[in-house]
């Protein structure tokens, strides 16, 4: 066995041959494989998954990698046949709710470029004959199919090898060498080997491999139930290994696929059974699978009544075999993939489904080899949970959630339902005696609206103070009045939640010039609007800077991606200590004052000059409120004139009660996160994750003004350089619904001419303006004021125009005044 490799990889199941093939693809093939059982007869979830691939997801992320793993394994395969088989999907609908579901995700795969098609039942019974014609329809992907993954195992490592990687089968990694805060070498059964880099892609005992390194790793396995009959007479003479389209019936939490002349049946219908990563057994190395686990019949009752429901040829059916597989599940639901933000040289990629393997290893290779990968991969990124995410009793809870949710009708807005209260603000028991209806970002409690505010509505209620149906889900029309009422008198905002880091020292000012586009090298007490980059030029990260002092800074950036960004911070850290990053989210709490009267309630409560010449827009200064100490931040993310108070959270109540107080004969009203969602947009303010990231440049999203290209170098400058050279094809546009009425969500296909162009980033109703508004990146011959579009909402296509931005005060007159 080799003592050096540039990589290892542990675990060589789907996941960590697919890493080793991209790399060695993108030229680093000095990687060496490990694994604790044979090559290719993995004890892990590989080894039983049944590879059923539905690519259609509400994330584009997941779509991206579920279609090119497709691409991949149709490439692949060995002597014991192909590696994919392309019979295309179906998910049938059992129930109206269903149906109309599948409605919207035939939306979202125009969306994200998929074919895809809602049909009928007699359509979906010539696809497969022994279904029932009790469903109400089904939406048909023919480009999806069966995976066999031990198969695109073995064909990618044969690939890979012949391009230098080495694989090593019945070799267990018995530590990793973690020293100086990198990573440095692995020891096995067989030896030690120095790296450069390791990657974890040992799936269900990855929890334990990340103990080797010091890291958790948020992942639970799950015993989940797979049977396959015995031969059915209605498939007598089948020859094929399969020729049915793949099958979910989601309404009972099951799918299916043909083997040959039986049907294989899995089943989420169950309670979840969790494994601890601590008891699942290593390779027996006498043909054992540690992944496949006794079948327990109990839990699998009702899944076959109702698969004799949906395919009446079932009833009755003997079984061939059974087990439970094992495999994991996230506190999210999503894979855990890219660099470890406590032990460099650390990868992760784990939780990964067979559907997205390829894409998931795709991503990998290239965030290892070029530094980022080609998409956007945050909903991914490992350092996206927060500590108290990260804790056990924390990880059981919502994975096993996920389990009981994975096929379930999911509204964007839905929240969980436990473990919450986490972590709350000082205003928490004000908020609610207000009747704050609370949703959760981060373990953070937010006001999403208060329902004391319902009560300010006029007898003569407007017209959008009535939903109905999936819109009228996480909403209230107290939202639209706390909109108004900010836009006329004074709104309070709890903006405890926002990431609040102070960054220091002798090497300061240097380091955040070099991760900021903009020019952060202004006079003390400035605010800075900026973005901090990828090599690539695309958006890392979204946030304002405020100088402090020679060498200091405060950087504010959103509480939903803040530990994700503070994980990118410390990444570009220099390594001589001259700069330091303290973290002061839970020591500081934040309140939000904003509208056309927030300078008469400050200047009641203060003893601070607020006007326009002494406090102007975009400065900060320390001032009293009371007798509070705060920090006063003059920017609005509403697009009134407003300040953020920034205070110790010991003085956080008093702050507030003084505050309230003072706005009662203001008209000042409590506003949640609904509000100013809705007041953002009709100021086409952006958001992170949604309308801006790594996929998309500044120039692109309409932020060019804050980019600094004179300042000198900075990361992404090159990148920018190129882009502007080249010139954009795309921009984010404002596009208002010509029906004053109608409202849209997010995520829609964006069509002119019946052709798809892009796709909702950002969606709410302008209560100032009247209309329903929704963002997207549109190509440069459609983006212009005035240009007619369609965006499609549950199969019914609106119409709607393209307008200037943006929509609200667009002189700006407000905040400035």
């Amino acid at each position: 066995m080799e003592s050096k490799a540039r990589v290892v990889i542990i675990g060589a199941g789907i996941v960590g041959c697919s890493a080793a093939y991209h790399l060695a693809e993108l030229g680093w093939g000095d990687v060496v494989v490990l694994d604790q059982g044979p090559l290719f007869e993995t004890g892990g979830s590989t080894s039983h998954a049944p590879g059923g691939v539905f690519s259609v997801n509400f994330s584009q992320m997941m779509t991206r990698f579920a279609r090119y793993t497709i691409e991949l394994y149709s490439g692949l395969a060995t002597h014991e046949g192909p590696a994919w088989y392309p019979v295309g999907s179906l998910e049938v609908a059992w129930t109206p709710e269903r149906l109309i579901d599948l409605r919207r995700k035939a939306g979202v795969a125009q969306s994200w470029g998929v074919e895809a098609a809602l049909i009928d039942t007699s359509d979906a019974r010539e696809l497969i004959p022994l279904l029932s014609s009790r469903i109400h329809g089904a939406l048909h992907v023919p480009g999806d199919g069966i995976a066999r993954a031990v198969r695109a195992s073995a064909a990618m490592a044969a690939a890979s090898g012949e391009k230098g990687v080495h694989y090593y089968g019945d070799t267990t990694v018995t530590a990793i060498d973690v020293a100086g805060g990198r990573v440095r070498a692995v020891d096995t059964s067989r030896g030690r080997i120095e790296a450069e880099h390791v990657v974890i892609a040992t799936g269900i005992w990855a929890p334990r491999t990340g103990r080797m390194a010091g890291i958790p790793v948020p992942l639970k396995p799950m015993q989940h139930p797979y049977v396959v009959t015995e031969p059915l007479p209605e498939l007598e003479g089948e020859t094929a290994e399969v020729r049915h389209p793949v099958m979910r019936h989601q309404d009972s939490s099951m799918y299916f696929r043909q083997e040959g002349d039986a049907y294989g049946i899995g089943s989420y219908r169950h309670e979840p059974l969790p494994v601890d990563p601590e008891a699942i057994p290593s390779h027996d190395h006498a043909g054992g699978r540690p992944a496949m686990m006794p079948f327990t019949e109990e839990h699998f009752q009702k899944a076959l009544e109702s698969a004799g429901e949906l395919i009446p040829c079932l009833r009755g059916a003997r079984l061939a075999s059974a087990f439970n597989g094992v495999f994991s599940f996230t506190p999210d639901g999503m894979p855990l993939l890219g660099p470890s933000p406590d032990v460099k040289g650390l990868w992760i990629a784990a939780a990964v489904w067979i559907t997205h393997a390829g894409g998931v290893a795709k991503s990998l290779a290239e965030w290892m080899v070029d530094g980022a990968p080609e998409w956007d991969v945050h909903e991914a990124d490992i350092s996206r949970f927060d500590r108290h995410a990260l804790r056990q009793s924390y990880v059981n809870e919502r994975s096993l959630q996920q389990y009981r949710e994975v096929y379930d009708i999911i509204h964007p807005l839905r929240q969980a339902a436990s473990p919450r209260g986490l972590r709350v603000s000082p205003f928490y028991e004000r908020e609610k005696e207000l009747g704050a209806e609370f949703f959760e970002t981060a373990g953070w409690e937010r006001p999403q609206w208060y329902s004391a505010n319902e009560a300010l509505l006029d007898d003569d209620r407007p017209s959008w103070a009535a939903r109905s149906d999936w819109a009228a889900e996480g909403w209230s029309p107290a939202i639209g009045v706390e909109h108004l009422a900010t836009r006329e008198r004074v709104g309070i905002f709890d903006l405890t939640p926002f990431m609040k880091l102070d960054v220091s020292g002798a090497g300061a000012l240097d380091f955040m010039q070099r991760i900021t586009a903009n020019n952060v090298d202004r006079p003390d007490g400035k605010v800075i609007y900026t973005a901090m980059l990828n090599d690539q030029g695309g958006i890392k990260c979204d946030l304002t800077v405020i100088r402090r002092g020679r060498d200091r800074f405060s950087v504010i950036t959103g509480g939903g991606g803040g530990a994700h960004d503070l994980a990118w911070i410390r990444s570009q850290l220099p390594t001589d200590g001259s700069v330091e990053v303290t973290d002061l989210t839970s020591a500081q709490c934040c309140i939000g004052v904003w509208g056309p009267r927030a300078r008469a309630l400050l200047e009641s409560v203060s003893e601070g000059d607020f006007s326009n010449e002494a406090f102007p827009y975009m400065s900060a200064r320390e001032a009293t409120v009371a007798e509070v100490p705060v920090l006063a931040s003059r920017i609005s993310y509403v697009g009134e004139l407003g300040w953020e108070l920034y205070a110790p959270t010991e003085y956080g109540l008093r702050l507030w009660d003084v505050i309230w107080e003072a706005g009662e004969p203001l008209g000042a009203v409590a506003a949640g996160i609904g509000a100013m969602d809705s007041l953002r947009l009709e100021k086409g303010y952006r958001l992170w994750g949604a309308d801006i990231h790594t996929e998309f440049n500044p120039y692109e999203a309409g932020l060019g003004f804050a980019v600094g290209m004179n300042k000198g170098d900075f990361l992404g400058r090159e990148a920018l350089i190129e882009a502007r050279s080249k010139g954009i094809t795309r921009r984010l546009t404002p596009i208002t619904l010509d029906d004053p009425g109608a409202v849209v969500m997010g995520k829609e296909p964006i069509l002119a001419d019946g052709r798809v162009l892009g796709y909702v980033t950002s969606a709410n109703y302008g209560y100032s303006v009247g209309r329903g508004i929704a963002y997207g990146y549109l190509p440069l011959e459609h983006a212009d004021p005035g240009t007619k579009v369609e965006i499609e909402y549950f199969g019914r296509r609106y119409e709607a125009t393209v307008a200037s931005e943006p929509l609200f005060d667009p002189s700006g007159e407000r905040l400035r005044s």
